[in-house]
């Protein structure tokens, strides 16, 4: 696919996403994480890796629905085990959004590539066992934004072994 910059990806978010956008951009690369801009057939995708060596850790993703595009943040929570609490205390439209989310066919039936592994957890008493690409993608609304900040928080802090954030 063909790399853009940031001020290109920037372009393409709506108005009223672009203060949490840059907040959160800004936020990534001050703690360590590295990113690229790309665009895809949906639209433009910015990947931020974290770590030795670099691995999946946030994405910013546009989906179309109906006539409109929508922007997601996808949270890789390789790490979740070790925030169980911050999980119950998801808000109901964040634990919908994970409930709708692909199940991970290889957790389930051992059915995907073996490369591939979801994650295993419980919110409350449901217990999920989903695909890692789309399990904790969530829509970038003002009620959403301070729980995806706070998720984004807690994983790059389990991520960096307890360490404090800048």
């Amino acid at each position: 696919m063909e790399k853009i910059t940031f001020e290109q990806f920037f372009e393409a978010v709506d108005e009223e996403c672009k203060p949490f956008v840059q907040d959160l951009h800004n936020f990534l690369l001050e703690n360590g994480c590295k990113v690229t801009f790309e665009e895809k057939k949906s639209g433009f995708l910015a990947s931020y890796k974290q770590g030795k060596p670099p691995r999946a850790f946030v994405n910013f993703i546009f989906r179309k629905q109906g006539l409109l595009k929508k922007m997601l943040t996808r949270i890789y929570g390789e790490r979740i085990s070790g925030y169980p609490d911050f999980l119950d205390a998801l808000p109901a439209e964040m634990v919908k959004a994970i409930e709708n989310s692909g199940d991970c066919k290889r957790l389930i039936s051992n059915g995907c590539s073996p490369k591939c592994v979801g994650y295993d957890f419980t919110i409350g008493d449901a217990h999920f066992q989903k695909c890692r690409y789309n399990c904790f993608e969530f829509l970038i609304t003002a009620e959403n934004n301070p729980t995806i900040k706070a998720f984004i928080e807690h994983e790059l802090k389990e991520r960096q072994g307890g360490a404090h954030l800048s």
